[in-house]
């Protein structure tokens, strides 16, 4: 821990040299009681080296201050740590068990609210999500079904509307932009439950599940980027899509690399296509509109479903953007993803965070004990 600590100083200390004087200090990301995370930016200083705890420490954090200070469930930030952080349990150690009791007395108020009110603004995406997060916790810590997490599956279908998907705020991209990408993570949580999907004998609760189904099947993607998580979520629910169409969305996936070997969230939406298009006239107006940058939510999210889509690991181009990842990680820990939405706080470097470390995990490219990869 003493190097870790030593690296993070040091990696901080090229920020402040790096900052011209009039620059404004930008706002931390996460900050409550002790925690204090700079915050993201484009020239934030990257590492020579590639350290996984300063990483996890990272993760952590951010976790730990949403849990504290906003006191919700959230996509981007601890909804990603619990959807995501168990699966790298058997090679990084098990998660914060407080943040899982968070998510169940969280589960405890939800459950307390009017089924109507549970509709409104974000709150579907937070019933799915933490859905999402108890079931991974099952399958990769405790192996099991809990009731909690039964308990959750039965909320989030309580309030599935008539289509087959959930109501959606449509205006926060990429995680509260459209119903379909609720419907995917949906999908994602009742596939990790263990054993409940198999087990399921309840007549009315079977017919949701098949809506969701259908619905997956049936609707059109609203842009490639959804079109990517309908293959996350057929490569962890077998017989949800054809063979002939899980090839096809392999194939686009592909035809989005970059030359620098990794992905660009930016490419995989036209920006009138996020949402309901109220951030098209921002989008439209960055400087590198026509040729963006790789980025490390898009680049690790689309190895991790290449991966589990059953692209060996050896394949060159994955190996391609696993190099990306290894050379483009920031001295916070993070790797950085420009925020669709606002230049205010870039949550996404969260997920753009996560999302690289367990493809790493995935193409057992993780350190070994010491915590850092050599280049």
């Amino acid at each position: 821990m003493a190097s870790h600590r030593f690296i993070c100083a040091a990696a901080l200390s090229l920020i402040a040299i790096s900052r011209p004087m009039w620059a404004a200090e930008p706002k931390p990301q996460y900050e409550f009681g002790s925690i204090k995370v700079p915050g993201a930016s484009a020239d934030e200083a990257k590492l020579e080296q590639i350290s996984i705890p300063l990483a996890l420490e990272y993760l952590e954090h951010g976790a730990q201050v949403w849990n504290s200070q906003r006191k919700c469930v959230t996509c981007h930030t601890n909804g990603i740590y619990m959807t995501i952080r168990p699966a790298l349990s058997d090679k990084l150690g098990k998660p914060t068990e407080s943040i899982r009791e968070f998510f169940v007395e969280t589960l405890q108020q939800l459950e307390a609210m009017e089924p109507d009110k549970l509709k409104q603004s974000t709150r579907p995406a937070q019933v799915i999500y933490l859905a999402a997060s108890l079931a991974e916790w099952d399958q990769h810590i405790t192996k099991q079904l809990s009731p909690e997490t039964d308990r959750a599956l039965q909320l989030m279908f309580s309030i599935q509307d008539q289509t087959g998907t959930w109501g959606t705020l449509d205006c926060w991209p990429p995680y509260e932009s459209d119903a379909f990408h609720e419907a995917t993570v949906a999908a994602m949580a009742i596939a990790a439950a263990p054993g409940w999907l198999v087990n399921i004998n309840d007549e009315a609760l079977n017919s949701k599940v098949a809506l969701l189904k259908s619905y997956l099947q049936t609707q059109t993607p609203p842009h490639d980027y959804g079109r990517v998580l309908l293959l996350w979520s057929a490569a962890r629910m077998p017989g949800l899509l054809e063979a002939s169409r899980k090839s096809d969305l392999i194939d686009m996936l592909w035809k989005h690399q970059r030359e620098d070997g990794g992905w660009s969230i930016r490419t995989f939406a036209a920006p009138e296509a996020w949402g309901k298009g109220n951030r098209a006239e921002r989008l439209k107006s960055e400087v590198e509109l026509a040729n963006p940058p790789s980025d490390g939510h898009q680049t690790g999210l689309a190895i991790i479903v290449l991966r589990e889509s059953g692209v060996p690991a050896s394949d060159p181009r994955l190996q391609k953007g696993i190099g990306w990842i290894k050379s483009n990680q920031r001295a916070s820990g993070r790797w950085w993803t420009k925020s669709l939405n606002t230049d205010s706080w870039h949550f996404i470097t969260y997920s753009g965070t996560a999302f690289p470390i367990l493809a790493l995990s995935h193409c057992d490219a993780l350190p070994d004990a010491t915590g850092i990869v050599k280049e």
